[in-house]
């Protein structure tokens, strides 16, 4: 065996270890506890490589080491498959999602089920409204100059409007306006729709043109400035586990998830391919990160990712029972949303 893969044999037991310990691992614990075929003073050896590299590091309190990020780093990129989860594991997925009732419900559940199967903070992304497309426009009147105007996307986000009209409503156009947003907007993406909203205007029939002329500024805030995407979070529990490396840790962690801004750029940013993204320590590139590992992968269908979703915790977690767990779950959401 190449000196380099008996390394990463060694690298892979000592970040198990370490995972599922919590103590610096020593050389006698590797030969006592790994079959890696080689003897105590190889692994030595091995270790003071892999140390002066930097991928393992000593704490000052113990004759062990501990993986750093970049030793983490190397063990997520040479995985050689994520372990699929159990049959019973994903019949208890498909069930716990099964029953959801609307949007706003599986992303609930998916934040809880999420959390429970890593032990983590479990984070998901509203569907974004940039990728989303008009499923449907509602108009109810509210009172005699006064319209709601109600907006539900194929992904299942509603966002609504109160439109103040200058004139008495009457039934039979909102009826007539109802079928005029629709034949309009309907199917059309989001991005797209603001754009037709002058179009409308000059199509319609004279007498809804005063109620489309008073409707028209909340399509365009509706429909192109839409609310701003939002997370939903579960599992900060967690957290109290862990120190997450520092005293200060736990604390700005927890200030970042409430910050939502941060972890909702890295939860967002979701590879077209749908693979797992794994960020490690200071890859996240934000001081309240720097302690801890974001794993993320986009949901929807194959060809359009809607939002992303993904677990937070401690730089130490079990990654590839997570990796599977997240992609896992990513995909029950794609089908529940591409079935709704």
């Amino acid at each position: 065996m190449a000196h380099d893969e008996r390394r990463l044999q060694v690298l892979r037991a000592i970040v198990q270890d370490f995972v599922s310990t919590n103590d610096p691992v020593g050389s006698k614990a590797l030969a006592e506890r790994h079959d890696l075929g080689v003897s105590p003073a190889t692994i030595r050896n091995d270790m003071a490589v892999l140390e002066e590299q930097g991928y393992i590091t000593q704490p000052h309190t113990s004759a062990g080491r501990v993986p750093t990020d970049k030793g983490y780093r190397l063990f997520v990129d040479r995985l050689s498959a994520v372990k699929p989860l159990s049959a019973a594991e994903r019949r208890a997925i498909e069930r716990f999602l099964d029953g959801a009732l609307d949007l706003h419900d599986v992303l609930n559940r998916t934040v809880r089920l999420l959390a429970q199967l890593t032990h983590q903070v479990a984070v998901v992304q509203y569907p974004t409204l940039s990728r989303s497309a008009v499923r449907h426009l509602e108009v109810v009147q509210v009172s005699s100059s006064r319209l709601l105007l109600i907006l539900i996307t194929d992904t299942g986000r509603v966002e609504q409007r109160l439109v103040d009209c200058p004139l008495d409503i009457d039934l039979d156009d909102v009826a007539d306006l109802r079928a005029l947003l629709n034949s309009a907007f309907a199917g059309a993406k989001l991005a797209d729709a603001g754009g037709k909203v002058p179009e409308l205007l000059e199509t319609a029939a004279p007498s809804l043109r005063p109620l489309v002329a008073a409707m028209s500024a909340a399509l365009v805030e509706t429909l192109v400035e839409p609310g701003e995407d939002r997370l939903v979070v579960g599992g900060t529990a967690n957290l109290a586990r862990e120190a997450m490396g520092s005293p200060g840790g736990l604390r700005a962690l927890l200030e970042a998830l409430e910050e939502q801004v941060v972890v909702l750029r890295l939860i967002g940013e979701v590879d077209a391919g749908g693979a797992v993204l794994v960020r490690i320590g200071e890859e996240n590139a934000h001081e309240a990160l720097t302690g801890a590992s974001v794993v993320s992968v986009g949901y929807g269908s194959a060809d359009r990712a809607l939002g992303g979703l993904g677990i937070v915790g401690p730089t130490r977690m079990d990654y590839p029972t997570n990796m599977a767990a997240v992609r896992a779950v990513a995909r029950y959401v794609g089908q529940i949303l591409a079935e709704s």
